[in-house]
């Protein structure tokens, strides 16, 4: 049996400027800052990603250069998908198990309420705070098997950590 890590990840700190688009907010110094320690922290734990599932969003795609940086160019597939952005839990657990089988780890960079979400459907017993992930929050989760056994309340969660650069 292969062991397979997901690793979601709150966004870094966002800016909320009057009059632009909820899709089009920026990270802040500190979020960016933050996203470099999320990459750093990764590197350290060598929790590298083959695949990363991103939404499209620019706080969320600013958070992935950031954490690539920190890693220090291990050069994954990144997928922008909308689904992210827009859509539930159980949208993104569709995507995970779409993870092609030759890869033992993803990353799935998101939004909450719905990157806390998944993790409370991943591993519905462990605890966590109740307002969810902060952001550049992490959470990893371990289970033995393919991609498409991926299942509600089958994934543990092994660790949870917050970055700040």
């Amino acid at each position: 049996m292969t062991e397979r890590t997901i690793v979601l990840l709150r966004h870094a700190k966002a800016e909320r400027p009057a009059g632009t688009a909820d899709i089009d907010r920026p990270l802040t110094a500190r979020g960016h800052a933050d996203a470099a320690a999320v990459g750093a922290w990764l590197a350290r734990r060598e929790l590298l990603p083959a695949e990363v599932i991103c939404s499209p969003a620019k706080r969320t795609r600013q958070t992935w250069h950031g954490v690539a940086v920190g890693l220090r160019g291990s050069g994954p597939e990144v997928r922008y998908e909308p689904m992210v952005y827009g859509g539930v839990a159980s949208d993104l657990l569709d995507l995970i198990r779409a993870t092609a089988d030759g890869s033992a780890a993803v990353l799935v960079i998101g939004h909450n309420p719905t990157i806390s979400d998944l993790s409370g459907l991943l591993d519905p017993t462990a605890a966590r705070d109740s307002d969810g992930l902060r952001t550049s929050g992490i959470a990893v989760h371990t289970f033995e098997g393919a991609w498409a056994d991926c299942m509600p309340g089958k994934v543990p969660l092994a660790e949870i950590y917050t970055a700040r650069g």
